[in-house]
């Protein structure tokens, strides 16, 4: 396949930035098609932990391409300080060598951190838990044809004026609710002065990867956040602010039909950060283990993570919705050793029983669920690296998840390192 489009299918951290990691050994370009900084990609390299949040996952490996798309939005500041990091620990990180960036993509500013943050603290208790890092307002004025683009930072007459007539708007609302305003010079200085090195990687990705296409250069597609995050088709309102799933991916700039596989990526149990419905979350002591076995705590925000049992409702809409041909599961391991073990197969909601996910339905929060209990293992699985290795009930579970969920399992982690991944199958 020479177009893959790798994404979760849950909400997020289930262990993407591995995976993608991993199947680039075999790639040639590895591009971030949404998001932005909000994301927090891990991956294990030995006894070192890198944590990438804008960067995409294949700038671990020195002989990939690195693109960030024009359906992104970039925290210019936030990537220079990523790359200086990554440098720091002695990986290359060059833009316009092994990263490029596109010059479509819309920039993250100041005023849209906080506005976020402004917009959180007005929603009260009905606030959506955002990481305030200025991601839905910088979408915000996308949609709203009022955003900078990182190709502005070449002209810089015309950075000027578009930040000028921009911020006509931006400060009366800051000044408005308590904020400082923002010096349009001084911010088109400081943008000048940071686009100074990130403008060598500048270009027209979208025609750089239409070329890598026809050429039949293997290409990966790298989701951020999870299907269930996704603007159109999650727990709206208690989503991120772009497409997650492959639709997203023409914002890069190629056809939808140049994506030729889907490979989803499922977290063995669910987590969530943030508000928003999370029907099978589990309360109290085995909540908090599985937290503590996991190490489910924000990459991005610090955040400890709900948990809760293997929703296949909401995880067998994903796969539909996505297209997924097949699935990676990850974690595996942290379910070693629990007294119980369950999986969600239906919810009940006002009377009704649903074995589809009812998109879009109000209440959502309240709905219940409908599990089935398995039975649980005790062995420490971070060492097994061949599926007949596995414990009995540890190989039904991931047959039952593929009965419940209609697609092959052929990768399975048990490990946060990049080699302590199980296969199943041959990947061509």
């Amino acid at each position: 396949m020479s177009a893959i489009c790798i994404l979760g299918t849950q909400w997020g951290d289930e262990g993407k930035g591995k995976v993608i990691d991993m199947m680039a050994k075999q790639a040639k370009v590895v591009v971030r098609y949404a998001g932005g900084n909000n994301a927090g990609h891990t991956v294990v390299v030995g006894d070192r932990k890198y944590v990438l949040h804008l960067l995409p996952s294949g700038i671990l490996r020195p002989d990939i391409v690195n693109v960030l798309a024009g359906g992104v939005v970039v925290d210019p500041w936030h990537l220079a300080k990523e790359i200086e990091g990554l440098r720091a620990l002695g990986v290359f990180v060059e833009p316009g060598r092994n990263l490029f960036i596109s010059r479509s993509a819309h920039l993250i500013l100041p005023y849209h951190r906080a506005q976020d943050h402004v917009m959180e603290r007005l929603r009260g208790k009905g606030k959506i838990g955002t990481t305030g890092r200025g991601i839905g307002p910088a979408y915000q004025d996308r949609a709203s044809r009022i955003g900078l683009r990182f190709g502005d930072l070449e002209d810089p007459d015309l950075l000027r004026k578009r930040l000028k007539a921009v911020l006509e708007f931006k400060n009366p609302f800051l000044l408005s609710h308590g904020e400082e305003p923002i010096d349009g010079d001084c911010l088109a200085d400081e943008l000048l002065e940071v686009g100074t090195v990130l403008l060598r990687g500048a270009l027209d990705t979208g025609a750089y990867l239409r070329t890598a296409l026809r050429e039949n250069r293997r290409i990966l597609f790298e989701g951020a956040q999870g299907m269930m995050l996704d603007v159109d088709l999650g727990t709206y309102p208690y989503v991120t602010s772009s497409s997650v799933g492959p639709g997203g991916v023409a914002s890069a700039g190629v056809p939808p039909r140049a994506v030729q596989e889907v490979l989803g990526v499922a977290k063995a149990y669910s987590s969530r950060v943030g508000e928003g419905p999370f029907p099978t979350e589990i309360e109290g002591e085995l909540g908090e283990r599985i937290r503590e076995q996991g190490g489910e705590y924000g990459s991005t925000t610090g955040r400890p993570r709900r948990c809760g049992w293997f929703d296949a409702v909401a995880v067998r809409y994903a796969v539909d919705v996505a297209g997924v041909d097949r699935l990676c599961l990850t974690n595996l391991d942290v379910l070693s050793g629990l007294p119980e073990l369950r999986v969600a197969v239906s919810y009940l909601l006002g009377g009704k029983r649903y074995e589809v996910y009812p998109a879009g339905l109000a209440g959502l929060d309240e709905a219940e669920v409908e599990c089935q209990d398995l039975e649980p293992w005790k062995e420490n699985l971070s060492g097994i690296r061949d599926f007949q290795d596995l414990p009995r009930a540890a190989r039904d579970y991931v047959f039952f998840l593929e009965r419940q969920l209609g697609v092959p399992i052929p990768l399975i982690s048990v490990g946060p390192d990049r080699e302590q991944m199980i296969h199943r199958d041959t990947w061509s």
